[in-house]
């Protein structure tokens, strides 16, 4: 995923009249025996789901929270960076460790690994479009083969105490073709205890439209919980995709980047029916800040200063200057500049906003 597409919708759509949250939604939600306190879950994301990233997420209620994609290979060869992307803490439990790879015995050695490194959940990922994933038949690669997806889901179970799950796409190409119905009832009879869907096929790759008709009949077709997922930049794309699918939960991926607030606030429309207003510019900087600083902690100076580099562009999409200040920031490993850049870029804009303000009110006056 490139930084340019995460984040949250520049122009937040505003709804005429909030529908309300469907019966049932606020309730919490049992994966194999584990028990999350709402349906609003983090997806795993390469490059950005780190601890730092799933702190501020879990901070604004996410009801799960989820590693970056580990390779089963890696695992098993004890990859020293491989296991650094499972370090978790126990502040943000449940967590979800997700593996890819497309050899079940292997598959099963690293679900084992997984279990021993703390994860609640260990996910199956038949996802992935990158073609560096798929070709070694890994990733959304297993939509065009429902039995090895069965064989490898069966082996996860096998080796392990915790519940598995998959995250899957509509199809590999259309969904007539490779029936998103028949591999979910495969990854289901082979002990899956919950299923993903992202709403497009691998060739969509992430853009065109969710089908919202494929999740539907997935969930129509299994008893498992399922999770929607897929383009939910909004509360109102989140709304849109409870009120079609009638799916268990939401699975909330880029939409989440550089924008924590679309847990709490949607947490908020389902206990009281009302939804929060986005936030505002002195919201959006001291969580920028926050998430710098929780980047430098965990990762140190170079690796907080490179991650900056993704997350930022989600803080400031659609804000005037945000461009330029991003280019700055590119050139620099000294995170004190980086902070230095992105509190004057937050406080010159509140500046001209209050400016503008005033020149109104004389105005009008």
């Amino acid at each position: 995923m490139r930084p340019e597409e995460a984040g949250p919708s520049v122009n937040e759509e505003r709804l005429e009249a909030v529908p309300p949250p469907p019966a049932g939604f606020d309730a919490p939600l049992d994966i194999g025996g584990v028990k999350l306190e709402n349906r609003l879950v983090m997806a795993p994301m390469a490059g950005y789901t780190n601890l730092p990233f799933r702190t501020l997420v879990k901070a604004h209620g996410a009801g799960m929270v989820a590693t970056e994609m580990v390779s089963s290979q890696a695992l098993v060869r004890r990859h020293k960076k491989t296991y650094d992307l499972m370090r978790n803490d126990a502040a943000e439990k449940p967590v979800s460790i997700q593996l890819f790879g497309a050899d079940p015995a292997q598959m099963g050695e690293a679900a084992a690994i997984v279990e021993e490194a703390g994860a609640d959940i260990v996910d199956l990922n038949c996802g992935c479009p990158v073609k560096k994933i798929t070709k070694n038949q890994a990733g959304s690669s297993l939509l065009r083969y429902p039995e090895r997806a069965h064989e490898i889901v069966s082996a996860m179970v096998r080796a392990v105490r915790i519940p598995v799950t998959v995250k899957m796409r509509t199809g590999w190409d259309t969904v007539e073709r490779n029936s998103a119905e028949v591999f979910a009832r495969a990854v289901e009879d082979a002990g899956a205890k919950a299923i993903t869907v992202h709403g497009r096929t691998r060739q969509a790759m992430f853009s065109g439209a969710v089908d919202l008709d494929a999740i539907a009949r997935v969930k129509r077709a299994v008893r498992v919980p399922v999770l929607g997922n897929g383009s939910i930049l909004s509360p109102q794309d989140a709304i849109a995709m409870i009120r079609r699918t009638g799916v268990d939960a939401l699975m909330i991926g880029r939409g989440a980047v550089g924008n924590p607030w679309i847990f709490s606030r949607l947490l908020h429309w389902l206990k009281t029916g009302e939804l929060p207003a986005p936030p505002g510019l002195a919201e959006k900087k001291n969580m920028a800040l926050r998430h710098l600083g929780l980047l430098r902690e965990v990762l140190g100076e170079r690796l907080a200063a490179f991650h900056s580099r993704k997350h930022l562009p989600a803080y400031t999409k659609g804000l005037r200057g945000g461009s330029a200040m991003r280019e700055r920031v590119n050139r620099t490993e000294d995170m004190d500049a980086v902070l230095r850049e992105v509190e004057a870029f937050f406080d010159n804009l509140a500046l001209r906003s209050r400016m503008i303000r005033a020149g109104e009110s004389a105005h009008a006056a």
